[in-house]
């Protein structure tokens, strides 16, 4: 083989071997860190996975805030209308956040069903809720499910 014809293929190789190694890393790298979104319906389905990030999303349950008394520790249920999801969150709230209102929580779903969340995102006026969030509750709401426990002006728009 001419020298330099067996020079061309060692640079190639090595930009290949360089690129998988790159591509690997990069997307091993991305594995840890993706959270889907997951409506209640599917959690309670046991579709979303058990201790991996994800984020769930719904309308907060009328009621359904309890405050620890010693600390910053915030337990409430979120549903979009056919499942309900019980989230527990150290920390502090975000000012909008209500009974009735749309909420994103991620963290971490529990072997029980519920979730262990990290953050809290709750819409920032009164017409904007997440596409994910505003999507599931549209499917559900017009597959006829119960919506007696969300307010009536909580509805995306």
């Amino acid at each position: 083989m001419h020298p330099k014809r067996k020079q061309r293929l060692t640079l190639a190789l090595a930009i290949v071997v360089l690129s998988s190694t790159a591509i690997g890393l990069v997307a091993y790298a991305l594995r840890g860190n993706i959270n889907l979104f997951y409506p209640p319906a599917d959690v309670v389905a046991g579709l979303a996975p058990v201790d991996r990030a994800i984020r769930v999303g719904g309308m907060v349950v009328e009621g359904s805030i309890q405050r620890s008394s010693t600390d910053l520790t915030t337990t409430f249920q979120v549903t979009d209308y056919s499942g309900v999801v019980t989230v527990s969150y150290t920390g502090i709230l975000p000012d909008l956040f209500a009974e009735g209102e749309g909420v994103v929580a991620s963290g971490t779903l529990q072997s029980d069903g519920s979730l262990l969340a990290s953050e809290i995102l709750a819409k920032h006026d009164e017409n904007y809720m997440p596409p994910e969030v505003a999507e599931a509750l549209e499917a559900q709401r017009t597959s006829g499910y119960d919506t007696s426990m969300i307010r009536e002006d909580a509805g995306a728009s």
